[in-house]
């Protein structure tokens, strides 16, 4: 049997000081895609937060009536008074969108039969869609609706949704058409007829 030859010990403390440099470097590229995963996961999640609610948004408003109710201030607030696309298994719901000024957050309010500002005893379901609201701002033109978006630090979003009809309102019918009418009636039911001079009177004989 040929004689085997053996590590020295100076190449065993060479190996541990390689590996000690290694080591490190490899924990470090590690701990690197770790925290690269991390923040992929989270924005990835951003993202489906700020889709899933632009998409709400959508279809809220083009399941929706056409009643819809804007008011301008540091945001705007949007109102649907009916709208088919219901979060909480409702046949139709009023929906308001509205920026929370301190905490500047965008607000979704679900319910029925319910005035801004809320009552303590209206029953709604209000959820936070999205936070650190910079722009909210509705315009609301013929059949169209278009919604801006953006959110601190953040690529605005913009959509718009056609085909968003106006109610249309009952004609009243004018009040000189009833007057006309009334007068009309008053004169045929209140005419006297005049009595012919040539007729004959029966005697009373």
């Amino acid at each position: 049997m040929g004689s085997r030859k053996a590590f020295t010990l100076l190449e065993v403390l060479i190996s541990i000081a390689l590996l000690g440099i290694i080591l490190p470097a490899l924990y470090e590229s590690v701990d690197m895609l770790r925290d690269s995963n991390q923040n992929l996961f989270k924005y990835v999640e951003k993202s489906k937060k700020i889709t899933k609610a632009t998409q709400t948004l959508y279809l809220d408003i083009l399941s929706s009536d056409g009643n819809l109710t804007i008011q301008k201030d540091d945001f705007s607030r949007l109102c649907i008074e009916q709208t088919s696309n219901s979060l909480y298994a409702l046949p139709s719901a009023k929906v308001c969108w509205v920026v929370l000024k301190k905490e500047h957050a965008l607000l979704r309010v679900e319910g029925n039969g319910y005035q801004l500002p809320l009552r303590v005893d209206d029953r709604v379901e209000a959820d936070i869609v999205m936070r650190n609201i910079e722009l909210f701002d509705v315009h609301y033109n013929q059949d169209k609706v278009l919604v801006l978006l953006q959110q601190a630090k953040k690529e605005p979003v913009a959509f718009m949704v056609q085909g968003v009809t106006k109610p249309q309102k009952k004609k009243k019918k004018s009040k000189k058409k009833k007057k006309k009418k009334k007068s009309k009636n008053l004169k045929e039911n209140n005419t006297t007829k005049t009595p012919d001079k040539n007729a004959t009177v029966p005697s009373l004989k």
